[in-house]
């Protein structure tokens, strides 16, 4: 009996010691293991030979010695049995013919070099949080996941089949080297590169806004040839052109519209602003202080935000290179259009050195000073004027004052060309080309807005309307009496005809001219937008460079919008109306857009001056749509016009070169022409023109001019412009 239990105690003592060998299937794995090799080393980085006990076995103890393993140019195909080595910090398996490499186990790990293999796929990744650096490229990967590898620095994976890169979760990442694969896209997710190679892949964007790019020494996005679109912040742009032009994209661009936070460390400021109505102290009950503008400085001026029209504000502010130290006190303050109506607590906000990614709540209140009456009335058109279509426009009118006030507000038109289709809400009484509503209690800040549908005649009609025709509108908001800015009770309205037309385009209402004596008041604008794209639009922002010269960008103020925008002013001239999440369809009913906004014109301007403006509009990743130029003059009236000229003449080419050709399209009796510059000057007549179709202006001089027809319907002045 005693034999049998020490021959059962032998078994088992045998057993015991196969069980602690490792199954290495891969006979040249085995053999590389096996082989005595300097570059192995142990957790203290001394020299080892893993088969310690030389019985040609690698035993799971000894395995678990290792901590530098390096087995590259091996001829091994698999490496089965490496999750044993549960100890392995450090290795290379390059210049193999591995297809898979599992990680499993390899807790330790943070340097791994496998490149020059045949893998299709490294698995268990999750195993291997504190991987420092990974060298795999010269294999046929497809897809790596890299978010457990929050520790990873060094990311070396040129030369695969990669469609797809995630390293947002990389936030120590220094090193990307990605080219040579078949990515479609590229997000560095705000890191902080110092070297970024991503050439010669199917790339149409890349996202390299936000990164701190201070440290980004080395970037190559050559060979990219369906490159469109490259999100920088706005430090980048110069650099990133040239590379664009160097590489020869024609048509790739840059702009930084893909997300609306500084890049780098930074904190927010948000908050509400309402009107204290009770003189109590804001509430809730209260109600809001809309599209409330706020400068912001640190220093130097960092630009101005203009609220939404919810009242609600929230802008982040860079902290700047935390890495260099900082050490800033960060202000804000409110600006209101009528300063001497009402006062705002707090008057300025000071932040000092405030935590990256923290968020200071901070809320403002206006409060009434005294009683003002101020009602303002503008007309929007909101679609186009077309020959024997509808047209819809919004009247929109506002209580600015401090006082709750009721009244009236009149819309005039000419009843012949325009016929009346609908009208939101119903008006109170109708007259020949007049409508009036009345309104009662619009309180301070309130906007109320009337919808109205007219259609246009066509030229079949009697009288008919063509293209290039004028359309006039005057709108008028009662009480004027004691009204302290009268000037903004009334708006005309000078629409101008068309057939075809660009849905993105850009308008001054004034129309092409203004007089002098309204040089120094505000102007309005009017940016309308279409996505025409095949998908949803999810951010759409208006780009318009002011010309300081000829515009106060201080007077820049809000007046309406079909969605909810913020406004952002910066770099002196600088004005984005950001549509953030707009995700504005593609379906035709509703793809529309517009945004309308007043500006003063500088009080220098004289008779015969002209001002532009021109919009580019983004919509997501797509190249700007520049819309057209709206150019308004300044100039002196000729008197009342006894008809509408463009009824009927027709002037063109406009502008001229050589031959003014003047089209008479109704049945009217000319006597004579006259032209007349700027100042009111004749320069041209003739007197007997019953017969004339041209004028020679091949002598003038480049620039505005009026041409003045007198017929036996009376008298009445078109413009042209001599190029």
């Amino acid at each position: 009996m005693k034999k049998i239990y020490f021959l059962l105690i032998g078994f088992s003592f045998l057993g015991s010691v196969h069980a602690q060998i490792v199954n290495i299937p891969d006979a040249n794995f085995k053999a590389a293991l096996l082989k005595a090799n300097p570059n192995t080393r142990d957790i203290y980085d001394q020299p080892i030979y893993i088969d310690s006990n030389n019985d040609g076995e690698i035993q799971l103890s000894e395995a678990q010695e290792v901590f530098t393993l390096n087995v590259s140019n091996s001829n091994i195909s698999s490496l089965e049995g490496l999750s044993s080595f549960t100890n392995l910090g450090s290795l290379g398996c390059d210049g193999n013919k591995l297809t898979t490499l599992d990680l499993k186990g390899l807790s330790k790990l943070f340097g791994l070099n496998c490149s020059y293999n045949k893998l299709v796929s490294i698995d268990n990744t999750q195993d291997s949080p504190i991987l420092n650096w990974i060298y795999c490229n010269n294999n046929n990967l497809t897809f790596i996941d890299l978010v457990p590898l929050i520790n990873l620095k060094n990311l070396i994976c040129y030369n695969n089949k990669l469609t797809s890169l995630n390293i947002c979760t990389l936030n120590k990442l220094g090193e990307l080297r990605c080219n040579n694969n078949q990515l479609t896209s590229l997000d560095l997710c705000n890191k902080d590169l110092i070297s970024l190679s991503c050439q010669n892949n199917n790339l149409s964007s890349l996202n390299i806004k936000n990164a701190t790019i201070a440290y980004l020494t080395i970037t190559d996005f050559s060979g990219n040839e369906n490159l469109q679109y490259i999100c920088a912040n706005e430090s980048q742009f110069a650099d990133i052109e040239y590379k664009i032009y160097q590489y020869g994209y024609t048509n790739c661009h840059v702009n930084s519209y893909c997300s609306f936070v500084p890049g780098g460390a930074f904190f927010t400021i948000e908050g509400n602003s309402k009107y204290d109505e009770n003189i109590n102290g804001c509430d809730s009950a209260d109600s809001i202080y809309p599209d409330m503008k706020f400068s912001f400085s640190n220093g130097i001026d960092l630009g101005n935000l203009i609220s939404n029209a919810t009242g609600y504000y929230s802008v982040s502010i860079s902290l700047g290179n935390l890495k260099l130290g900082y050490n800033k006190t960060y202000k804000m303050s409110p600006i209101i259009e009528n300063p001497s109506y009402f006062s705002v607590y707090p008057t300025i906000v000071e932040v000092t050195n405030p935590i990256k990614n923290s968020i200071v709540t901070q809320d403002f209140c206006v409060t009434a000073n005294g009683n003002h009456q101020d009602l303002e009335v503008a007309i929007l058109p909101i679609d186009r004027a077309r020959p024997g279509f509808d047209a819809s426009y919004k009247i929109i009118y506002k209580n600015k004052g401090t006082i709750t006030q009721s009244g009236s507000v009149k819309l005039t038109f000419d009843d012949a060309v325009l016929d009346l289709v609908a009208a939101n809400p119903v008006f109170t009484s109708q007259s020949i080309d007049n409508l009036s509503w009345d309104y009662i209690d619009l309180k301070p800040f309130e906007t109320r807005v009337i919808e109205v549908t007219l259609n246009v005649n066509s030229p079949m009609e009697i009288p008919a309307v063509n293209n290039d025709d004028r359309l006039s509108f005057t709108a008028l908001i009662n009480p004027v009496t004691d009204d302290e800015q009268p000037v903004d009770n009334s708006f005309a309205l000078r629409q101008l005809v068309v057939g075809s037309y660009d849905p993105n385009d850009k308008t001054c209402l004034e129309g092409t001219t203004i007089p002098p004596s309204t040089v120094g008041k505000y102007v309005h604008y009017m940016i309308r937008f279409e996505n025409k794209g095949t998908a949803e639009a999810e951010n759409v922002v208006i780009k318009d460079l002011i010309d300081t010269d000829k515009f106060d960008i201080s007077s820049l103020v809000v007046t309406e919008g079909s969605h909810p925008f913020v406004t952002k002013i910066s770099d002196t001239n600088k004005v984005e109306f950001i549509f953030e999440k707009i995700n504005l369809p593609f379906e035709d009913a509703t793809n529309d857009g517009y945004l309308a906004f007043k500006i003063k014109t500088k009080p220098s301007l004289v008779l015969g001056d002209s001002f532009s403006n021109t919009a580019s509009i983004y919509f997501d990743y797509n190249f700007p749509i520049i819309t057209n130029t709206a150019t308004t003059a300044v100039l002196q009236s000729l008197g009342t016009n006894d008809f509408e000229f463009s009824t009927f003449f027709n002037l063109y080419p406009n502008p001229a070169k050589q031959l003014l050709n003047i089209d008479v399209k109704k049945n009217i009796a000319v006597s004579s022409i006259s032209i007349f510059n700027t100042l009111g000057q004749q320069i041209v007549v003739i007197p007997n023109a019953q017969q004339t179709k041209q004028v020679d202006v091949s002598n003038l001089k480049t620039g505005n001019y009026f041409i003045k027809v007198t017929s036996n319907k009376g008298s009445a002045s078109g413009k042209f412009v001599k190029e």
